[in-house]
């Protein structure tokens, strides 16, 4: 399936150069110049697509680069300054489901970062639950003092597949939240879990919230609920999980005093050439880190491009992602 859409990516993408070539040659036919000239002399560009799209799918997509960031609030209790959350998200597990290998190395270099704690932001499968099995092995042995917190994201839902019932299709969304509880994750759905510190003053707490899927777009689900996730959540700094990352701006941003929201979702478009990012066209945050002040005081968003791929089994210019974020009190 893989090497069909790698195919038909590569015959599309030459059809297309090959036209361009021949506007290119007809309008410089039209100012005087040779067809058969500028028309030979542009057939060097039906090497590019190719070349892009292979080393996107042989060699890119399994190049894990780790993107180390720090947060800075004074919310944070000095006892957590210092603390290291390693960020992974978008898994889509069918996607390595023949290069386990692969996954296998990107587990590895993140237990080698010495987390404090891994937060994985959604979608584990792309379409079914039983992505997960061949994986289940090697995604268990992900270590962090603090273990690992995950939420779900559109795909988790296995909304993009033909159920023969609506009972069906919940029975597999069950079946992926217990993957992940088998694996020794905890999954937030739209809840929260206190992390704690001895502190000078007593106990330190930070809060992690996870939701489940919440967009505001509306081709994609909503499930979540943040004020249930949010309610008795006692820490003086408090960390969002929420995959969409439109849901920071409808309804976090100046709205909570959550100081830090980590999603993923765009993959940043599993591509970006020369500084062009296509997803920036869909999404205002669709890559990196993000800051405002609101008031709330400062409030971050970091956008995760994901480990996994979507639609075309491929990344160029976007290689998969393991984030650091450090946490700091000044």
């Amino acid at each position: 399936m893989e090497f069909l859409s790698v195919f038909f990516a590569l015959l599309f993408s030459g059809v297309i150069i090959l036209l361009l070539i021949l506007l290119a040659a007809g309008i410089a036919c039209i100012f005087g110049a040779s067809f058969a000239a500028v028309f030979k002399g542009g057939l060097w560009a039906l090497l590019l697509p190719p070349a892009l799209i292979l080393y996107g799918w042989l060699v890119e997509r399994n190049i894990y680069v780790v993107r180390q960031t720090g947060i800075v609030s004074e919310r944070l209790p000095e006892s957590f300054d210092g603390y290291r959350i390693v960020h992974i998200s978008d898994l889509h597990l069918r996607s390595f489901r023949h290069r386990l290998g692969s996954l296998s190395r990107a587990v590895d270099r993140i237990n080698d970062l010495g987390p404090d704690i891994i937060m994985f932001t959604g979608d584990l499968v792309t379409s079914y639950p039983d992505e997960i099995a061949p994986c289940m092995e090697i995604l268990s042995r992900l270590k962090a003092r603090d273990g690992v917190v995950s939420v779900m994201g559109n795909h988790d839902y296995c909304p993009y597949s033909e159920w023969p019932t609506q009972a069906m299709r919940e029975a597999a969304v069950a079946e992926i939240r217990g993957y992940e509880s088998a694996m020794g994750w905890h999954l937030l759905d739209d809840s929260h879990i206190e992390l704690t510190r001895a502190g000078a003053d007593g106990e330190d707490i930070i809060s992690v919230i996870g939701v489940e899927n919440i967009s505001a777009m509306p081709r994609f689900e909503t499930h979540g609920n943040l004020d249930r996730a949010l309610t008795g959540a006692a820490g003086d700094f408090k960390i969002l999980l929420s995959h969409d990352p439109t849901h920071w701006r409808s309804e976090v941003l100046g709205r909570t005093d959550i100081g830090l929201t980590l999603s993923g979702h765009t993959h940043n478009a599993q591509f970006s050439f020369f500084g062009l990012e296509p997803s920036r066209l869909v999404f205002r945050e669709n890559s990196g880190l993000y800051q405002e002040e609101s008031s709330m005081g400062v409030q971050y968003l970091y956008v995760n491009d994901g480990l996994g791929e979507t639609i075309f089994p491929a990344r160029i210019g976007v290689p998969p992602e393991i984030t650091v974020i450090t946490l700091r009190c000044r």
